[in-house]
């Protein structure tokens, strides 16, 4: 797995802090009652370059709302298309035409297939990672390559940066997700090992991974990665789950605020986790889409209200998080099957869908109609933050309690060696002016992950290797009332 490190460590939730600190309400978004709208399809785009027509792998909308009309489109040609999704596509047009309507630009990124992208730095920049083992980012606006992350051994699967951090440390941990059983297919090989999804949670220190060979969802602490903090998985009854297949996890998404995990299954189920509790198991489970590739991926709406999924069977499918046993509304008019998707986070309702038809079409599923009925990330348990007093004593006197591995709630015999090799400080990439174009000559490599004397002298110690004092998880950010739910 990639990440981008920082020595930051700020509160959780920070808006929910902001509101029980300060009374400061927060302005909710409209909640979308799917059971009374119909959706809308604004258009589509085929996927071509000089003729060829590669499948789309992977999109993003920007961040901004200034940009959040621009969609980047990865492909198995190692391109990057970015399209304009405000512009009319009459009925009348074909898909080529309204991709050379739409793109607004596009460059060959990789030599190979690209898995994943994501908008960083005020949409000013763009990571790739691609089967070409390498990660790269790039100028959006000048299209070049101003950095190539080497290192890893495998297809780079999936991206994360850091919620805030504007610099980089590089860590690896090596065998982070492997098979607990050994299983070999024919030809005796092993079983694949690959991470297939990574996530930076909230709290700008953990991390959240998952892998091919089973449904477990690892935690990690990024100052000390040499094991997981807590594991979480489907299945809490270990005898019954040592009898089942191990499925992969194709896909992790968490919500604007961070509150909830989605983890997209083998087993053609995607599982909601709650981030403060994903040890207990999944609060909610969503059914109805088929899962048949490690391509077909899922997404959580940014308030939390509705989880999309691809599917194989050719079609999306969207549930509300409420209601997870009502049948889902099911998005028609992909000929192949459906894998990347992709929330707007800017534009309430737009979605983005990417399929093995060569295509990405977009949604609109707000709309007219409105339901009085508020989303989950507006009705949840009462998070307290602590007081100045508590925070200044967590960081300072008070000895940690130990973390318990929790891999016994989902089997027994799951290994848990991580071998890690130390941090290496690494230059900070300078932001680009917004309004100000650079061209670059050439961009910088790095791909020493291993330790080094110096690598050793100049990790950031508060960052990888703290003091026991300062070992915290999530939950140590924050303390939960006993008096159930509360509604804003």
């Amino acid at each position: 797995m990639e990440m981008e490190g920082s020595n930051k460590h700020q509160s959780f939730f920070q808006d929910i802090k902001s509101r029980e600190l300060h009374g400061f309400r927060v302005k909710k978004r409209p909640y979308i009652s799917i059971e009374c709208s119909e959706i809308d399809q604004i258009g589509a785009v085929a996927v071509e370059h000089n003729g060829n027509t590669p499948p789309p792998m992977a999109i993003s909308f920007c961040k901004t709302s200034k940009n959040s009309h621009v969609v980047a489109v990865a492909d198995e040609g190692g391109y990057v298309s970015l399209y304009n999704t405000r512009l009319k596509f009459p009925s009348s047009s074909t898909h080529q035409q309204n991709a050379e309507k739409a793109k607004m630009s596009e460059w060959v990124a990789h030599e190979n297939a690209i898995f994943d992208v994501c908008w960083i730095k005020d949409d000013t920049n763009i990571l790739t990672a691609s089967g070409d083992q390498c990660i790269k980012v790039w100028d959006a606006q000048e299209k070049q390559c101003i950095r190539a992350l080497m290192g890893h051994t495998g297809s780079v699967k999936s991206i994360c940066p850091h919620p805030t951090s504007q610099g980089r440390s590089i860590a690896a941990v090596h065998k982070a997700h492997i098979s607990p059983r050994q299983r070999r297919v024919k030809g005796g090989k092993a079983s694949s090992m690959s991470i297939t999804s990574v996530l930076y949670l909230k709290d700008e220190i953990s991390i959240a991974t998952a892998g091919a060979v089973d449904s477990v969802i690892k935690f990690w602490d990024t100052r000390n990665l040499k094991s997981p903090v807590l594991q979480a998985c489907p299945h809490l009854d270990v005898s019954s789950y040592k009898e089942k297949r191990l499925h992969g996890v194709s896909s992790l998404s968490q919500d604007l605020n961070g509150v909830f995990i989605a983890a997209s299954c083998m087993d053609s189920r995607i599982y909601l986790y709650n981030v403060l509790q994903p040890e207990k198991g999944p609060e909610k489970t969503f059914t109805g889409c088929q899962i048949n590739s490690f391509f077909v991926k899922s997404a959580i709406s940014p308030d939390a209200a509705h989880v999309l999924s691809g599917s194989s069977d050719g079609n999306a499918y969207i549930w509300q998080v409420n209601k997870p046993l009502a049948d889902p509304t099911i998005l028609k008019g992909h000929d192949g099957e459906v894998t990347a998707v992709e929330w707007c986070p800017s534009e309430t309702g737009k979605v983005a869908t990417a399929s093995d038809d060569f295509t990405v079409r977009f949604w609109n599923i707000q709309s007219s109609c409105y339901s009085n009925i508020r989303s989950p990330s507006s009705i949840r348990r009462r998070v307290m933050a602590l007081s100045s007093m508590e925070r200044r004593k967590l960081f300072t006197d008070e000895k940690p309690e130990s973390i318990k591995n929790d891999s016994d709630d989902c089997y027994s015999n799951i290994a848990c060696k991580e071998n890690l090799s130390s941090s290496t400080k690494t230059p900070e990439i300078s932001t680009p002016e917004s309004k100000k174009k650079k061209h670059l000559q050439g961009f910088e490599v790095e791909e020493n992950l291993e330790k080094t004397p110096e690598a050793s002298n100049k990790s950031p110690s508060s960052v990888l290797n703290p003091p026991s004092s300062l070992k915290r998880t999530i939950r140590d950010y924050f303390l939960m009332t006993s008096s159930g739910t509360h509604c804003q």
